[in-house]
């Protein structure tokens, strides 16, 4: 007899529809799994032989062919064990429902116990979209199936509890649907802007990053706080939106790091290591392609701490992402694009041994040490960085003071009325949501500048030897800064302010 049960394949982001068809002849007893099954497909005989054994039910001893169709598609994971013994059962008739129309997934203990899988939400949204609407799949993933609506999603613990379900036997109520904005009303973060004595050139910069969604870099001393101030960035972003949420849950879904709320409410903030390869970064992977930390920064923010000291090779992979928003990642098996849309904000010190600019240290480098260890990071990738600024170190009595820095939240207030503004001038726009995404096209028609702010904007270009790339961008944090005065012109202090952190760019003249 043959049997046919729909399962779903993942390519990066997306689901692809897969059908699983068991046939079940007379004939010398053999297993066969064809379909281009990769090795954990290949090892479900095993795990599925013990799950119906030990749910009470028959292994069928006869020429068993099971069929992943499409061929042409690689079938990777481990959540086929499901339809696959749903297909068997049905096939050797000690399953007689009809399963059409029903996408199954998940991972088959030895006892029969449906275990988590990877990907769930991904699988629901393409699924959905493809007009399934319903599911089975372990109640281990229920959490994050139950945001999405307009489907029925049933989550049973056991393979008995799935046939009992099929058959009629069993009542088993859909995963009830939660609302995202109960899960974000229970946000907290575990430091705040109010916590970080001095510094207030710094937290202006990172007030205007945010606000217009910049790119920037922290250079000083070690001890300073950079780490600190990075931490706090999160504080003072907008809130993450529904859709926001959804991207970035499917990325971690697919990742297998979605925690068990089943749902991130809070934005990314990633911190890989200096020793991170390229591929950790970028995504990629032998077999299946996944994300790498630049996608799992999606929305939110990618911390690179002591900047220098990243391969050159991982650096130059992040201008392409900087620029796009995505990162394609191209592999013998085909190519995949993940969604890159975050805020770079990285630090590094001055120098090998940290104390350049420092005006309380004593800085023991030579000037082509110091042009060495900066050429670590290439001038194209410094032009992406739109604000560098320099921090230097707090004195004692700042340290000491007890006198209330602003919030985290009065900061985050202004961050949201500025971006509001920029709302509102790219309603029109396909793509653009805060200035920094702005193309030469809407630079030309959103920020005008006055002769007075073109003869600023010319010295800077011409003293600091300026790239057209640092031109545009420097045009475009003045249009933040103004947005956050809620001027409707980009004025003269607005443009001398942009330059002023071009610091990198200024202090390397000094060497």
């Amino acid at each position: 007899m043959l049997s046919k049960i729909t399962s779903y394949a993942l390519i990066g982001l997306d689901g692809v529809p897969v059908e699983v068809e068991t046939d079940i002849n007379k004939g010398m007893v053999r297993y066969e799994l064809v379909g281009l099954p990769d090795a954990a497909v290949k090892e479900s005989k095993e795990r599925i032989f013990s799950a119906i054994r030990n749910s009470g039910m028959r292994f069928p001893v006869n020429k068993i062919t099971v069929n992943l169709a499409p061929a042409d598609i690689k079938k990777e994971g481990s959540h086929y064990d499901l339809p696959i013994a749903i297909s068997i059962l049905r096939a050797s008739e000690q399953l007689s429902a009809n399963a059409d129309g029903i996408v199954m997934l998940g991972e088959l203990a030895l006892d029969g116990t449906l275990r988590a899988v990877t990907g769930i939400l991904a699988v629901l949204i393409s699924a959905r979209q493809a007009g399934y609407k319903k599911f089975i799949i372990p109640s281990a993933n229920a959490a994050e199936a139950s945001f999405i609506e307009g489907i029925e999603v049933y989550a049973p613990q056991t393979l008995r509890e799935v046939c009992d379900l099929l058959e009629g036997r069993e009542k088993l109520s859909p995963v009830a649907i939660r609302k995202f904005e109960d899960v974000a009303e229970e946000v907290t973060y575990n430091c705040d802007m109010n916590l970080v004595k001095g510094q207030e050139v710094a937290k202006r910069a990172l007030e205007i990053a945010v606000a217009g969604g910049h790119n920037i870099l922290l250079s000083g001393p070690p001890g300073t706080g950079k780490t600190m101030l990075a931490r706090c960035i999160p504080t003072i972003m907008p809130d993450m939106t529904f859709r926001e949420a959804l991207e970035v849950t499917k990325i971690l879904s697919v990742s297998g790091e979605l925690g068990k709320e089943g749902i991130v409410a809070l934005r990314p903030f990633r911190t890989p290591h200096h020793t991170a390869t390229t591929a950790s970064l970028c995504g990629g992977g032998h077999s299946r392609i996944t994300p790498g930390e630049i996608s799992k920064a999606h929305r939110g923010v990618l911390f690179m701490d002591e900047l220098p000291e990243y391969s050159r090779s991982a650096l130059e992979a992040l201008r392409q992402p900087l620029e796009d928003g995505v990162i394609t990642i191209t592999r013998a098996g085909g190519a995949v694009t993940f969604p890159a849309d975050f805020m770079l904000c990285a630090s590094m010190n001055p120098c090998p041994c940290g104390n350049f600019g420092s005006s309380t240290r004593v800085c023991t480098c030579s000037p082509s040490q110091i042009r060495k260890y900066r050429s670590r990071v290439s001038g194209p990738l410094l032009d992406r960085i739109d604000l560098q600024v320099e921090v230097d170190d707090v004195g004692y009595d700042a340290l000491s003071s007890s006198e209330a820095a602003e919030s985290s939240a009065e900061i985050k207030a202004r961050v949201e009325r500025a971006r509001s503004v920029q709302r509102e001038r790219f309603r029109e726009e396909t793509g653009i949501e805060v200035n920094a995404d702005m193309g030469e096209l809407q630079i030309k028609k959103y920020c005008h500048l006055s002769p007075e702010c073109e003869a600023i904007l010319r010295s800077a270009f011409e003293r600091l030897n300026l790239s057209a790339r640092a031109r545009s961008r420097i045009i475009k944090v003045a249009r933040t800064i103004a947005d956050l005065d809620m001027s409707e012109q980009i004025l003269p202090r607005h443009v001398l302010e942009a330059t002023g952190y071009r610091n990198f760019d200024s202090s390397a003249g000094r060497l």
